[in-house]
């Protein structure tokens, strides 16, 4: 409850009975909000003599920031890549199901698409804060049409682009606006191309390198020019030489600037990436590595064929292809189920499994300020998980979302 001393009279959460991601560490420790923030109790105590108005007992839970999915292409039937009547709609509907997986804020992502797409798509996602209608938009990521022929993956051949009139004058033309625009998969070794990293950087906008055949030369200058990840490592890339390691060897390049850290996706889906792979990758740069999804239409559906932007695709069991190839476009995994992967597959710790879905992509994105951290001051967007990572609960703002 307020006191007469309180700085506001918003009712105060108190989660007790908990374990809390907090400074890498999973602490005993109980945790306080208010008007939708993480409170630090000190202060509330000492300085307002405030106290809690409601209780929530977490029952010996985990309490861990929401999950941040950077790269999702759709699921339960929507796919971003279309331009529907209803884009909004999809989008709402993504939004809320991811609930239950853990995801508070996440990144619609569209993969190689016609310029008319762009142009109807973009202007209908907008950035919003998540709530009890869904989790947060945190901007769109434009998977291509700037990407190499020769690694184009899942990506329709007919709709790539290059730098032809110099740069950003090709990404306006292609995309309409870069409203709401937070990521752009970009390869590298297109002319032109360190231009454009530029520009999008000095906008705010991250970065990525992938769909590619660039050298790790290549690649270092693109991150010197400011981009900062790496679009599903090892997929769609050259694979790692040990006289020429391609973008992979960034992950311990000498080349990258000390103040930066190059961030980099992984699909942990038991699918896209051996674990042999993921351990070498976690290994080799532990604090870089931001669990995605890469998620497409088909998650959260049955088997069957099904539409991935202007391709079909086929699901068969766990695996998704462009129907009628072998070549995997995206997968059909979820976020928890990804985190629980990734603990397995390399043996890493409960906190870093759980960091590498919220804190890394937070810091990616620039803003671990207010998500992907428990910190005092940041916003209250939380899940509930048992010892098996299993969520149980999920909140947005201190307000519960979703619960099992």
């Amino acid at each position: 409850m307020p006191s007469n001393k309180s700085v506001s009279t918003a009712p105060i959460t108190q989660f007790v009975n908990c374990r809390i991601l907090r400074d890498h560490k999973l602490q005993r420790e109980d945790l306080w909000v208010r008007e939708g923030r993480i409170l630090d109790p000190e202060k509330l105590f000492f300085d307002e003599e405030g106290y809690a108005d409601q209780r929530v007992d977490c029952e010996g839970l985990i309490i861990a920031p929401g999950f941040i999915d950077v790269q999702i292409n759709g699921g339960y039937g929507i796919d971003f890549s279309q331009a529907t009547s209803n884009v909004r709609g999809g989008v709402a509907l993504v939004a809320k199901k991811i609930l239950e997986h853990g995801v508070t804020s996440f990144l619609p992502t569209l993969v190689t698409s016609p310029p008319n797409i762009y142009h109807k798509v973009l202007t209908e996602v907008k950035v919003h804060s998540g709530g009890v209608e869904g989790a947060g938009v945190l901007g769109c990521h434009l998977e291509g049409p700037f990407i190499s022929l020769e690694k184009k993956g899942a990506h329709p051949e007919q709709y790539l682009r290059s730098f032809e009139s110099g740069g950003m004058s090709d990404l306006i033309e292609t995309y309409g606006t870069l409203d709401n625009v937070a990521m752009v998969t970009l390869a590298p070794e297109l002319p032109n191309s360190e231009k454009v990293v530029r520009e999008l950087a000095q906008r705010g906008i991250t970065v990525s390198l992938g769909h590619s055949v660039a050298n790790l030369s290549q690649a270092e200058e693109a991150v010197q020019h400011g981009a900062s990840f790496i679009t599903h490592l090892f997929n769609a890339m050259l694979p790692f030489h040990h006289r020429d390691p391609g973008i992979v060897g960034l992950l311990t390049s000498d080349q990258v600037p000390q103040d930066r850290t190059v961030f980099y996706g992984m699909i942990a889906d038991g699918i896209h990436t051996n674990s042999a792979a993921l351990r070498i990758a976690h290994r080799a740069h532990p604090t870089g590595l931001v669990l995605v999804t890469d998620a497409i239409t088909a998650m959260g559906l049955p088997p069957g064929r099904h539409t991935l932007g202007q391709q079909v695709i086929e699901i068969q069991g766990l695996h998704a292809y462009v129907a009628g190839t072998n070549t995997l476009c995206g997968s059909i995994a979820t976020m928890d189920m990804c985190v629980r992967h990734f603990k397995q597959a390399s043996g890493c710790s409960v906190e870093e499994a759980l960091e590498a879905a919220s804190l890394h992509p937070a810091q990616l994105l620039g803003i671990s300020h207010c998500k992907g951290t428990l910190d005092y001051g940041a916003d209250a967007d939380l899940v509930l998980l048992d010892d098996a990572l299993n969520v149980r609960a999920t909140y947005i703002a201190g307000q519960e979302v979703w619960r099992k």
